[in-house]
């Protein structure tokens, strides 16, 4: 169960969802006990019939930036950067006045360090350094950064979603690769788990009972790293910032103290939640980073059960929820998912697993 081949499947290219249904809550909701592994298919919107009062959902409220800008080189050569830590290019605004943070670039040739990159409504950046994985860079604007990057920039989507290649249309990606409750800009890819909820079903859920407690952890570079190691616990996650209130702590504690059930909408929040916990699964408020990696054989603490979408071969997400339910449990439940056409990733359908 550690070696990455363990964790291969087939799917159907046809199966990879490139763009929203029309209704996010009437995607297809893929229910599995997570003891015997019995599956059960159901509309999302029919996610309340699992729930109960005094339940608590626990939601990613991070928001996707438009993270990707295009450029060019001094050279003229063109050039695709992705900003990679944009809360921390809002410190260094506040220290320095000027947004200097860690992007990932792709060109022809690597830029080196004091090499300039041109992009649109004058915005400018200067490479200051780079590691094998990423760039340093410097931005320098007549405007305020967040105001430039929110007019120019684009939302990074998976390299998955193929976008104006003829064979699948434009979307507007900024609305619909966006949770409704995205509150706190800082992400780089969309908590997708909460992609099917809806404004009306969420209250619903509230009217019956049903509590949310949201957090907040910012989806960073590390969702578009595969798994390089043969052996799976070799791998090494990238951290990333999370901040959980006084509030969502209460609410949680209290209720798993009051024998309540916590789902957690996302493998964000079960990577989160669990970094959180304690020994007897209480959940600590604050602030810090990430680096959880949740593969078979961990002990969960702090969670009853997970609302997810289904994850790509031998990814680090395919290994969480095969720690949760068990591998084989998983590869059958995804079998079952492409035999009955069900959309795969980042837009496509759900899985409950309790």
């Amino acid at each position: 169960m550690y070696s990455l081949k363990d964790y291969n499947y087939y799917l159907p290219p046809a199966l990879i969802a490139q763009q929203p249904i029309v209704q996010r809550d009437r995607s297809n909701l893929l229910s599995m006990d997570r003891q015997t592994g019995e599956l059960s298919h159901h509309r999302f919107n029919e996610i309340g019939d699992f729930l109960q009062p005094g339940d608590v959902l626990v939601i990613n409220n991070t928001a996707v930036i438009p993270a990707r800008l295009e450029g060019r080189k001094e050279t003229g050569g063109k050039v695709e950067v992705l900003i990679a830590d944009y809360n921390g290019g809002l410190e260094s605004i506040r220290q320095s006045g000027e947004f200097v943070c860690q992007c990932l670039i792709s060109a022809s040739k690597r830029p080196v360090a004091g090499a300039r990159l041109y992009f649109e409504e004058d915005l400018t950046a200067e490479v200051l350094d780079s590691d094998k994985a990423s760039y340093t860079l410097r931005f320098s604007t007549g405007d305020k950064f967040e105001e430039v990057l929110d007019r120019i920039g684009k939302v990074p989507l998976p390299p998955y979603i193929k976008r104006n290649s003829g064979a699948v249309a434009s979307q507007d990606d900024r609305n619909s690769y966006q949770t409704v409750y995205a509150s706190h800009k800082g992400a780089i890819a969309a908590p997708t788990a909460g992609l099917h909820f809806t404004r009306k079903l969420l209250e619903q859920l509230a009217a019956t009972g049903v509590k949310i407690a949201p957090l907040t952890l910012h989806v960073g570079v590390g969702t578009f790293l595969p798994v390089r190691t043969d052996d799976i616990r070799q791998h090494s996650m990238h951290s990333e910032p999370f901040t959980i209130s006084h509030d969502a702590a209460a609410t949680i504690n209290s209720a798993r103290a009051g024998g309540k059930r916590i789902i957690a909408v996302g493998t964000t929040c079960v990577r989160t939640l669990e970094y959180a916990a304690d020994a007897r699964g209480g959940v600590a408020a604050g602030s810090g980073s990430c680096d959880l990696f949740i593969y078979p054989g961990y002990v969960f603490k702090a969670i009853d059960a997970m609302i997810t979408n289904f994850h790509l071969p031998q990814s680090t997400l395919l290994m969480l929820v095969s720690a949760f339910a068990g591998r084989q449990k998983i590869l059958d439940a995804y079998q079952t998912a492409i035999d009955r056409k069900y959309r795969f990733y980042s837009y496509g359908d759900a899985m409950l697993i309790m």
